[in-house]
């Protein structure tokens, strides 16, 4: 297919690897050099958070690797993904590494381009939209707005072991965001507002849980941080979770209609 661009786009070379964000689900927000990458790549190995018609994308000529990881669930292993991106350039591919999100937020982009400059691989970041803001507009939820917060702090619900961070100043946290969003909490959801609540957070504060976020199956659920964790059965991960005063401004907000979404899918 022949990708028309209003701009000229940098040659990607055989034997690159290029790291693109997917974005969070509706492929409306793959961003245009995004949209140019899949159409030149030859071997696009993809995350399991990149949404299926996105990769509808690819070109037919073009092989399709999955390399997805999900807490939880039997998953490739880091080192190895790493290493078939730098053997797949050596062969004079032109490799998209495709990642759910923005590759460098709360996904293992770091790591991958760490590998990459080691092996000596040419590589390039796409950045992509994360969900962590994408998902809180979709659900009609500003990321700021000057009557309840001037700052957002994106954090992740879980550490390298799985655990919740205990690197956290947790009081220091509860204090000094005036909005929260986890990435990753859904299974720690109990433990994390506790450690919230007795940080000094109120219990009455408004959450929101914004499941499949920007797809025809998005389910956002509005509750207490007392009551998240109880609420939380009710959303499909993978989800995030949105701590403020702002969430309030989604009763006003709430734009985005999923069976709308479904009938354009």
């Amino acid at each position: 297919m022949d990708l028309s661009l209003p701009f000229d786009p940098p040659e990607f070379r055989p034997g690159s690897v290029w790291l693109v964000g997917a974005g969070p689900g509706d492929p409306g927000l793959l961003t245009l050099l995004a949209r140019y990458a899949l159409d030149a790549a030859e071997v696009v190995v993809y995350d399991a958070l990149v949404d299926e018609r996105i990769l509808t994308f690819v070109p037919p000529g073009a092989d399709l690797e999955y390399a997805g990881k999900r807490g939880g669930r039997p998953s490739a292993k880091q080192q190895d993904i790493s290493l078939r991106l730098i053997a797949l350039a050596r062969e004079g591919k032109r490799v998209v590494r495709l990642k759910g999100g923005d590759p460098f937020v709360f996904g293992r982009g770091g790591d991958e381009t760490l590998a990459l400059a080691e092996a000596g691989i040419p590589f390039r970041i796409v950045p992509g939209i994360t969900a962590g803001l994408a998902g809180l507009a979709y659900a009609g939820i500003p990321a700021t707005y000057r009557g309840t917060n001037s700052s957002i702090t994106l954090l992740t619900g879980h550490d390298m072991t799985g655990a919740v961070p205990e690197d956290f100043d947790w009081p220091t946290l509860a204090r000094s965001s005036q909005v929260l969003v986890f990435y990753m909490a859904m299974r720690h959801l109990a433990e994390i507002a506790r450690r919230l609540i007795d940080s000094g957070r109120d219990p009455a504060e408004p959450v929101a849980l914004i499941g499949r976020a920007t797809t025809p199956e998005q389910r956002v659920v509005e509750t207490t941080l007392a009551e998240a964790a109880r609420a939380a059965a009710a959303v499909e991960p993978p989800a995030i979770v949105v701590v403020g005063e702002v969430v309030r401004l989604r009763r006003t907000l709430d734009w985005f209609d999923p069976a709308e979404a479904a009938r354009h899918a």
